[in-house]
């Protein structure tokens, strides 16, 4: 295995819009890969699905950017994951994370999230309405972005009013757009949402409602609860696996699907397919790309090779699930795919708790589309599709044509 670290060129519009042949490159070199990625930062790639796999469930590798060696690493992030650290749920380890996660789940349950269809369904019929009798939509603005900003808005118990402002600030504080954000601009963005968040959550005391943020502030466990910043940093957390990552699954979904006719016409012809396609779309271009951090806790030998304490481990989720050895003919969007057992959602502990919502709102958000907007093309050549870059990926833009028609009504 070279020990030339390979760069991933953020800065190219084509790496961008389609890093897949340099990660297959990546695969074929080795197992486990140095490289440069986003920030200038030093990292060892695990590009293949079993390495993936064991590497998710090994305790050797930390969650906590703390047991990185590499002080770039804290001073890169945003004021805001710098405040939250000793609260987030994401960045802990046991026995932190399995008590943080264990008062989250006595809320997030799947019996919340399965009552949450027809509101997701009336939302994303109504998000459409505004947009069938055009002809013409921009699919992640109109569509892909307001519909999880809204489900999540709603979950957390977020007033109507006051939603334009969460998503503003969410927005600046996400990195929305194609170049690297100003610290100063994320950082107000912060400081407003923590505000915010801190207000609403005393609203939410003094008059409970049947929301999420209600029912966080009384979750209970053996006389534990979660304290105010844990609160805030649970918060921000639920929006970016309820918000960011659901845009792009629903905006990248439809992109592969303009781009694999076929496929779009099996959807169509069988809508029993929705849920494997999700599943498949998740394998085949996730919304993470290309992977999962951890930090190695003390030397781990990783297929064969040393990976030194502190280092950054990097496993390449997007990278794995292309992986010939556990997919077959990887690189084909295939919806009649039996055995997906992808990692996008990570796996063991830190398995993503948001995973059902996001699912939900893809098999919705897709199915309905293709329901309700016949003829549907790109309008715009697909070399022409700007991606966001970085660990995030998704089209930043997606214009379309299809024939027009009535609303829902």
């Amino acid at each position: 295995m070279s020990q030339q670290p390979v760069l991933l060129p953020y800065a190219d519009a084509g790496f961008v819009a389609d890093p897949f042949p340099l990660y297959r490159q990546l695969r074929e070199d080795g197992p486990v890969r140095r490289a440069v990625i986003a920030g200038g930062l030093d990292a060892w790639l695990v590009t293949r699905y079993e390495d993936g796999l064991a590497a998710l469930s090994d305790p050797r590798l930390s969650s906590d950017v703390r047991d990185a060696s590499d002080p770039r690493l804290m001073q890169q992030l945003p004021q805001f994951e710098r405040e939250s650290m000793m609260s987030n749920m994401l960045r802990s380890d046991p026995p932190d994370h399995t008590r943080l996660r264990r008062l989250v789940s006595k809320a997030f349950t799947a019996r919340r999230v399965a009552e949450l269809r027809p509101r997701i369904q009336g939302i994303t019929d109504r998000l459409l309405d505004a947009v069938v009798p055009t002809g013409r939509a921009e699919l992640v603005a109109d569509f892909a972005l307001p519909l999880p900003v809204t489900v999540i808005s709603e979950l957390l118990g977020v007033p109507v009013d006051d939603r334009y402002d969460f998503q503003r600030w969410t927005d600046d504080m996400l990195m929305r757009g194609e170049k690297m954000p100003d610290p100063a601009v994320v950082n107000e963005a912060w400081q407003r949402m923590r505000a915010y968040v801190t207000k609403l959550l005393e609203a939410k005391r003094a008059r409970p409602g049947d929301d999420l943020l209600s029912a966080l502030i009384s979750a209970r466990d053996e006389k534990q609860r979660l304290n105010e910043d844990e609160l805030i940093a649970m918060t921000f957390l639920l929006l970016v696996a309820g918000y960011i990552t659901t845009v792009n699954l629903i905006g990248g979904s439809i992109a592969a699907l303009l781009a694999h006719p076929d496929q779009l016409e099996l959807l169509r012809d069988d809508p029993e397919l929705l849920p494997g396609a999700v599943e498949e779309f998740l394998r085949y271009d996730g919304p993470v790309s290309p992977g999962i951090a951890r930090f190695a806790r003390e030397d781990v030998k990783i297929a064969g090779v040393t990976v030194p304490r502190g280092a950054t481990v990097l496993i390449a989720s997007a990278i794995a699930d292309r992986d010939p050895a556990r997919f077959p003919d990887p690189d084909r969007l295939d919806f009649t795919r039996r055995d997906n057992g992808h990692l996008a959602f990570g796996h063991g502990i830190h398995y993503c708790l948001g995973a059902p919502l996001a699912r939900l709102e893809g098999q919705i958000a897709i199915g309905t589309v293709l329901r309700r907007l016949p003829d549907l093309a790109l309008a715009v050549p697909p070399n022409e599709l700007r991606w966001r870059p970085g660990g995030l990926r998704g089209p930043l833009q997606l214009p379309v044509t299809f024939t027009p028609g009535a609303p829902a009504g």
